[in-house]
């Protein structure tokens, strides 16, 4: 009987190795699954596979939605496999109906599996081999929009991300075992097997300690932590390429550091006389030895950062990527340092381990822009009042890594929720500020479902007070199983006519909140101290309370969250008295100038959270002309 060929492009070495290296059989793990699950989830199909393809089958580790036979073994001839054709051609297939088209139409793929509308994006390692397809599959025919398939893309993207990681555990695996070797030896070996073994303590260190690395400076910083203690460079740098038609070097400024050669020069050209972008441009690593080569073959400027930093050895490393470098790893000595073929080695192990960690961080941060963006976009501009001054404020933490749940709201209802434009009811300024537990995209993402659930609870509402809203929000929150929790303050403000003219009427409830802060007229600061517990689903809590508070013409109202008031060690009353004795000894300034003036002297330019200030005043009424 003759055998069927083979389709070009997947039998390869280097492909066939780099499945082996993922650990992954015809066998259910958790990890695929969990994409499977998010593809049919997200993309809305019955049928979900991580698919890779073997030299003669296709096996399934992540799968959802398939019958048996197929779910029981997980595995498929390659004559079922629409994968292959992802694999073998390297692109995205995305076809509407698998019966239409001359690729497919003669599968059996069609009547086994029920595959008739599909789309596939490539899984690949870090050498850029595809290893299979992440697919959604439809069983009539389907017309996929573009957001669908860059949701699966994105996703591709994490599957590619997680294979990859677990070929560098395995190679992790691998180091350990050769350490175990190298200890046996240990009595018999000269310096430079010594050496060895700590060089290889080096990269088993970089596999765990960058493994777990998130953003670019979490990755900075590690590498940096990593090769102080065992190379002894006195300075370590990142070098990230960025850009689309042209390329750009952009260093990755160490926040820790004092190097101002780091600001100076912190971008530049991918074809700019540095070592650094040599290194990168022809993939290769570039060790500098003494200034006459530097003076020789680089810019004037490399010559000048050489002689500041006080150089007398460097070696530039490329980061490897799928086709470019993704950058250059720069360690440099005060001394002439002896780079050997051993550290050679090293030095490539690390720099690899660092590009996988930045390929992550790159993937990472850019949920977490989205994120921050989404949060910005919530927090929208803050009303017009008569007879108020009204400011906003919002800061995120100074690390770039985290997202936060600080928000804040200030709207007028409108005439329909107050009984209409003939309503007897004077107008009501609704004011909310809170803080969402979590610091990721879900807590962002809550962050703006609570906003809105807030907002819809006075409308649905009207003529009830804040506790009635937060009371509807906490069952919509319970009921609808969004389980948000945190801190907030939801207020209602309206005009008071039994008090002294221009006078206010604060209506609020506080669940779990810092105290808002008031200046009198007279410059006398109080905290409103009173609250209820915390929003948190399954308390059972008593019903929500509600306080009032006349604010007279010369009034001043300030929320805030916790990332104005509350560091490490540090007592947060004392912070929350610094606060209130700013805003009493500056009353009169102008309110965005006064909460940003009381966030950069409170918090500091390097707050550890984010940070969000509402603030009102009600202005003095002048005296009238004689």
């Amino acid at each position: 009987m003759a055998t069927a060929e083979k389709p070009s492009g997947i039998v390869t070495g280097g492909r066939l190795a780099a499945l082996r290296e993922t650990g992954l059989s015809a066998v259910a793990d958790a990890g695929m699954d969990r994409f499977a699950r998010l593809v049919a989830g997200v993309i809305g199909v019955p049928i979900a596979l991580v698919s890779l393809v073997e030299s003669s089958r296709q096996i399934l580790p992540g799968m959802v939605g398939l019958s048996e036979p197929w779910a029981d073994t997980r595995e498929t001839p390659l004559s079922h496999s629409l994968c292959r054709h992802v694999v073998t051609s390297g692109r995205p297939l995305v076809l509407t109906d698998a019966r239409q088209d001359p690729l497919t139409c003669a599968s059996p793929a069609v009547p086994d599996l029920g595959v008739i509308g599909y789309a596939g994006m490539p899984l690949t390692d870090g050498a850029g081999h595809v290893l299979g397809s992440l697919c959604a599959i439809d069983t009539r025919p389907r017309k996929w929009t573009a957001r669908e398939l860059e949701l699966l893309q994105d996703l591709a993207a994490a599957c590619s991300a997680e294979l990859r990681l677990r070929i560098v555990s395995r190679h992790h695996e691998q180091a350990r075992a050769d350490e175990a070797r190298a200890r046996a030896e240990a009595d018999d070996a000269t310096r430079r097997h010594r050496a060895a073994l700590e060089r290889s303590r080096l990269l088993l260190r970089a596999a765990d300690a960058l493994a777990d690395t998130t953003g670019l400076a979490d990755v900075r910083e590690q590498v940096r932590d990593l090769v102080s203690s065992d190379l002894k460079p006195v300075y370590v740098g990142l070098v990230l390429v960025e850009g689309g038609t042209t390329k750009r070097l952009r260093r990755m400024v160490d926040v820790l550091g004092s190097t101002s050669m780091e600001r100076t020069y912190e971008t530049y050209t991918l074809d700019a006389a540095w070592p650094t972008a040599r290194a990168a441009r022809e993939n290769r690593m570039i060790t500098v030895t003494d200034t006459a080569q530097l003076e020789r073959d680089y810019a004037p400027e490399a010559v000048a950062t050489f002689t500041a930093l006080g150089l007398r050895t460097a070696v530039c490393v490329p980061l490897p990527g799928t086709v470019l470098p993704l950058g250059t790893l720069v360690l440099g000595w005060d001394h002439l340092h002896e780079i050997d073929i051993v550290e050679q080695a090293v030095l490539s192990s690390l720099a690899g381990y660092t590009a996988r960690a930045v390929e992550r961080a790159l993937f990472v941060d850019s949920r977490i822009d989205v994120a921050r963006e989404m949060q910005k976009a919530l927090l929208t501009d803050v009303p017009s009042v008569p007879r108020l001054d009204l400011a906003a404020l919002y800061r995120a933490a100074a690390r770039t890594d985290l997202v936060g749940g600080d928000w804040y709201d200030a709207f007028l209802l409108p005439d329909a929720a107050r009984g209409g434009e003939d309503s007897a009811e004077p107008a009501v300024l609704v004011l909310s500020i809170g803080d969402i537990t979590g610091h990721d995209m879900r807590a962002a993402a809550q962050m703006g479902q609570v906003r809105s659930m807030l907002r819809q609870a006075d409308l649905d509402h009207a003529g009830g007070g804040p506790a009635q809203a937060v009371s509807a929000l906490e069952h919509a929150n319970a009921a609808l199983g969004l389980d948000a929790s945190g801190t907030l303050i939801h207020a209602h403000l309206r005009p008071c006519r039994s008090a002294e003219a221009g006078s206010w009427e604060l209506t609020w409830t506080n669940a779990g909140h810092p105290p808002p802060l008031v200046v009198r007229p007279d410059g006398a600061v109080h905290r409103l101290t009173r609250h209820d517990i915390m929003l948190f689903t399954g308390l059972d809590a008593p019903p929500r309370s509600e306080h009032r508070l006349l604010l007279p013409p010369g009034s001043l109202l300030m929320f805030y969250t916790d990332g104005l008031v509350e560091r490490p060690d540090e007592d947060m009353d004392l912070a929350i008295d610094a606060a209130g004795r700013m805003l009493a000894a500056h009353a009169g300034r102008p309110l965005d100038t006064l909460l940003n003036e009381i966030t950069d002297e409170i918090a500091g330019p390097d707050a550890v959270d984010d940070i969000a200030l509402l603030a009102l005043r009600v202005p003095a009424v002048r005296a009238a002309r004689a």
